[in-house]
């Protein structure tokens, strides 16, 4: 058996300690499932076909959501001729996309429905390694792309993430929780388990959204056999950089907290509510393809109204349990665990120590020189862009043109941006219903409202 670089209880102590993304090295070198190479899968799988996402690889300045995209059903025997160039019959609905032009992402695909008739693969992905005793591949989602392909930045609202990488690489890009501002969050198109970002990470408008170029961008490059750990609420937009890339995903942790559920409940209601209204704006494809289908408003209630009483009973035992220590200990100070539970050290189970960082563990940094690399390129060329001319600069101190030349061609932007917001000025006053979401949803909005809402409940229940 292969040495790991940490035992078990080591890794639920390093991913407990941990706030930020990292990079787990020589933990999957036994693992069978180092071997579901594109080639090996598409034996496994045979005659059964997957739904493929299919986008342009250049894809413009916005990002591209499942929304918008084309989708194929297909073999993977089918999709590898494809990425190795063939266009004939053996490609199946792939000729319709030539390589040059297309990327491919067979994305979110549980291995438990996948395999089902190969149940043996399961153990192929041995997350026991990692401390989840008795979990395999059953509970994770297989990810298949050739270069260009992916996902649009997001946040997952719940749970966090463990990432192997079995064939070619793919780049992320992470941003810390405090950096949703900067990101501009949106719930169209809906998915109830993510919050996506209006900015195209890689080619950002940077006149449009101003305020990505403050996002601190952490950007690792996962390689074959690796290990990212992706912490709760961690913002991401992840890259197939490779020919073909080929990774399983795994949410742990998926329990979400009750004032969370609230939140999520009221989304659901506010999205289902003013979406299903018909209107000259409302003609969009805003339901992710992820999700099932649409909620009654009484559902939706229904879940609100459960997740409140959650809350609230939750918040009662809590002050319950306080007023009883309190009654114990005097002014002793109270402290609880993530899930709002009274803890001691003697019952805390992952008490904080060094983090192992080093040639086993490397930690995820943020690359501050080339995120502003990244912002000054794509803001020259947003300003020099005849399309996204119509969005006004935002206001900046920037080194004035040292000769006549660079006066000139600044100057011709300017009056050009100036024109342009002349005519387009209408643009600014043009309201929609997605706009509106975007307010009304926004997670301080949604957090006065969790708590609005549960403060009425108390006045009419004060017991």
């Amino acid at each position: 058996m292969a040495t790991k670089s940490f035992s078990p209880n080591e890794v639920q102590r390093i991913i407990h300690t941990l706030h930020r993304p990292a990079v787990f090295l020589n933990m999957t070198d036994d693992w069978p499932g180092r071997d579901w190479t594109l080639e090996h899968l598409a034996i496994c799988l045979g005659e059964k076909s997957v739904y493929f996402r299919i986008g342009k690889r250049d894809e413009g300045h916005g990002p591209l959501f499942e929304t918008q995209c084309s989708y194929v059903e297909a073999t993977l025997a089918e999709f590898l001729c494809w990425t190795k160039g063939k266009s004939d019959s053996s490609v199946g609905p792939f000729s319709s996309y030539p390589l040059s032009e297309y990327w491919a992402y067979a994305d979110y695909k549980y291995i438990v429905l996948l395999f089902q008739e190969k149940a043996t693969m399961f153990k192929d992905v041995v997350w026991s390694d990692f401390g989840y005793s008795g979990r395999d591949g059953r509970e994770s989602t297989l990810w298949i792309g050739t270069n260009g392909a992916n996902t649009p930045c997001h946040l997952d609202t719940y749970g966090y993430n463990l990432v192997f990488q079995i064939q070619g690489r793919k780049r992320w890009h992470l941003f810390p929780p405090d950096d949703a501002d900067c990101l501009y969050p949106t719930r169209i198109p809906y998915e109830e388990s993510s919050v996506f970002s209006r900015v195209s990470i890689i080619k950002p408008d940077l006149c449009q959204f101003p305020a990505f170029r403050r996002a601190r961008a952490h950007v690792a490059t996962l390689q074959p056999g690796q290990v990212l750990f992706v912490p709760r609420h961690w913002w991401h937009y992840v890259e197939s950089v490779d020919p073909v890339t080929v990774s399983v995903n795994s949410w742990m942790d998926m329990e979400i907290d009750d004032e969370a559920r609230v939140g999520e409940a009221l989304t659901k209601i506010v999205v289902s509510a003013l979406k299903t209204t018909a209107s000259l704006d409302n003609k969009d494809n805003w339901l992710n393809p992820t999700e099932e289908g649409i909620s009654s408003h009484d559902e939706n209630i229904k879940c609100l109204n459960l997740a409140v009483k959650a809350l609230m009973d939750k918040r009662s035992t809590q002050a319950e349990d306080s007023s009883e220590f309190a009654g114990r200990s005097g002014s002793a100070a109270l402290k609880r665990d993530a899930a709002g539970r009274l803890k001691t050290k003697a019952t805390d189970p992952f008490p904080p120590f060094p983090l192992p960082f080093g040639p086993h563990l490397i930690p995820v940094t943020c690359d501050g020189d080339c995120c502003q690399k990244q912002t000054a390129s794509s803001l020259k060329e947003t300003l020099l862009s005849k399309d996204n001319a119509h969005f006004s600069p935002p206001n900046r101190t920037e080194p004035q043109p040292t000769d006549t030349h660079q006066q000139g061609e600044a100057a011709s932007i300017s009056e050009e941006l100036k024109e342009n917001d002349r005519r387009n000025g209408e643009k600014y006053g043009s309201i929609s219903t997605n706009d509106v979401l975007d307010c009304l949803l926004h997670p301080d909005v949604i957090s006065l409202v969790t708590q609005l809402m549960i403060d009425r409940q108390r006045e009419l229940d004060p017991k």
